[in-house]
């Protein structure tokens, strides 16, 4: 896609904000916090993206498209597209000649470490201009920011979410073993999200929490914008797996012909996803399954099964309604037991043969997550034997009010003089109710949380969480996939917040 003027990436309203501020406005000084969580069991966000942002827009974009390109034609694509948009000289732009004169954004933005938990109403950044002529650029910025930022850290919330509950059935199914874990959540969003860059964005949240992915080129978004190197960690991967055409061009009569073909020729070794729900998943599981079984156990590797359609939670554990004794009665893990065994963990859950397993990527909710592994934990089966795909239904059924992300300036200066800015409308129920002033985000000695304190000082600004990671047109700091991951891992070990209800 073409690369849009950046100085363009607003809101039409912002275009005659510069005007409307009040005279000798110097200084606009702004936020972005994660207000209000509409799941009262997430209390807490995940903070990613904002390198992201700044490499790409603040950086590459504006140093190609803007400050790169010659004056002239940046003003007349300005001006033309004003021109055709608000009326015939509607606006001015002589502040956009001057900062393209100027060279670079003169910016000041201060953020949490990307991978903190942060509670609601805690700023995960400010952002304020560093030269009083620029005052306007502040909240001129608000429309992107908050395009670009609120959906990785939506769906870097989401997977912690899940690797939270995969690593307590572990610890109480499993024991001490966590190697496993990193791979029962797969990304299956890809096709489903809006756009390749969304699909990214998204698939490079997922992989804070895991390393399970189809999402092939989030690996190369986390190369480029997070320092990773594939050749030096692992960063996502996956396995060799079918599709329903694979099966399909096999034949219904020729299915149990397939299987064989592709775990004995096509991959004697190694793990292989067979998708088995084509036609008769019961089939499958209680017949060709048990005829293939010395074929599958000679292997030097794991078949995993993937049924891909029904009520993944009555498919995994068994569905009580059906009639006792059947395999939908059972349910496929039981029916894999029956068949292959397998061994016990220290915490005493039955664990299947090393040769088989099972994948489920259809439909998995984080609801589903836990009815599942709940349902398998009371029939005596360990968390490690089903891997759960999360897909666009999970990763894109969300909006940006999912946990209430919004940019708002709460301080600024006219003439010399600070005013803190705030509102609070009578007819809203608080969740729009802003803080005031200059702030601080420090760390609570009692909880270990993050807090706010608000009207603060300049002295007070200057303390606390928020370090400057991007001051005029550079970045200052730079965060990895490896230590986001650590700064997960370690969070993983703090107890819940109690929701609020």
């Amino acid at each position: 896609m073409k690369t849009i003027l950046p100085i363009l990436l607003k809101d039409g309203y912002k275009v005659g904000h510069k005007f409307q501020y009040p005279e000798g406005t110097t200084l606009v000084y702004s936020n972005m916090t994660p207000r209000h969580s509409r799941n009262p069991e997430i209390p807490e966000i995940v903070f990613f993206g904002l390198q992201y942002f700044i490499r790409e827009y603040l950086v590459r974009q504006f140093n190609e498209a803007f400050f790169g390109q010659p004056k002239e034609a940046v003003l007349k694509a300005y001006a033309r597209r004003m021109d055709h948009y608000l009326g015939k000289d509607a606006v001015g732009y002589e502040h956009i000649a001057a900062l393209h004169d100027l060279g670079y954004l003169p910016l000041e933005i201060k953020a949490l470490p990307e991978g903190s938990q942060v509670p609601m109403r805690v700023p995960v950044l400010t952002i304020r201009n560093t030269l009083p002529e620029f005052f306007w650029l502040t909240n001129m910025l608000e429309t992107l920011m908050s395009a670009i930022i609120w959906k990785p850290c939506t769906s870097a919330t989401t997977a912690f979410r899940y690797l939270k509950t995969f690593t307590r059935y572990a610890a109480e199914t499993v024991g001490a073993d966590r190697s496993f874990i990193p791979w029962q959540g797969h990304d299956f969003s890809f096709r489903g999200m809006s756009g390749v860059e969304d699909a990214l964005m998204s698939g490079a949240g997922h992989l804070l929490s895991f390393a399970g992915t189809d999402t092939i080129p989030a690996i190369d978004f986390l190369e480029t914008y997070y320092g990773a190197d594939c050749e030096a960690e692992l960063i996502g991967g996956s396995v060799p797996a079918t599709e329903h055409s694979v099966m399909c061009m096999g034949s219904q009569d020729g299915e149990i012909e397939t299987f064989e073909r592709l775990i004995t020729k096509v991959y004697p070794a190694g793990v292989v996803s067979i998708v088995s729900d084509t036609w008769d998943f019961w089939q499958v599981i209680t017949d060709f399954l048990p005829a293939l079984k010395d074929k599958i156990l000679a292997r030097d590797g794991k078949v995993v099964i993937r049924p891909d359609s029904g009520d993944p939670v009555k498919i995994i554990v068994g569905d009580e309604d059906a009639i006792p004794g059947s395999p939908e009665y059972k349910g496929a893990i039981v029916c894999l037991w029956e068949t292959f065994g397998g061994n016990f963990t220290e915490k005493g859950y039955k664990l299947l043969d090393s040769h088989i397993g099972l994948i489920y990527g259809d439909s998995i909710t984080t609801e589903r997550q836990e009815a599942i592994l709940e349902g398998l934990k009371r029939k005596g089966f360990a968390s490690y034997n089903v891997v759960l795909g999360i897909g666009s239904y999970t990763y894109e059924y969300v909006t940006r009010d999912t946990f209430g992300f919004a940019m708002k300036a709460t301080y600024g200066e006219v003439n010399g003089e600070g005013r803190a800015i705030f509102k609070d409308p009578k007819t809203d129920d608080g969740t729009k109710k802003s803080a005031k002033g200059l702030m601080q985000v420090y760390r609570s000695e009692a909880t270990g949380r993050l807090e706010l304190k608000d009207q603060c000082s300049w002295e007070e600004e200057q303390q606390g969480e928020l370090k400057t990671v991007f001051r005029d047109g550079k970045l200052l700091t730079e965060e990895t996939l490896a230590g986001i991951r650590e700064r997960i891992k370690q969070q993983l070990q703090q107890p819940a917040i109690v929701p609020v209800l």
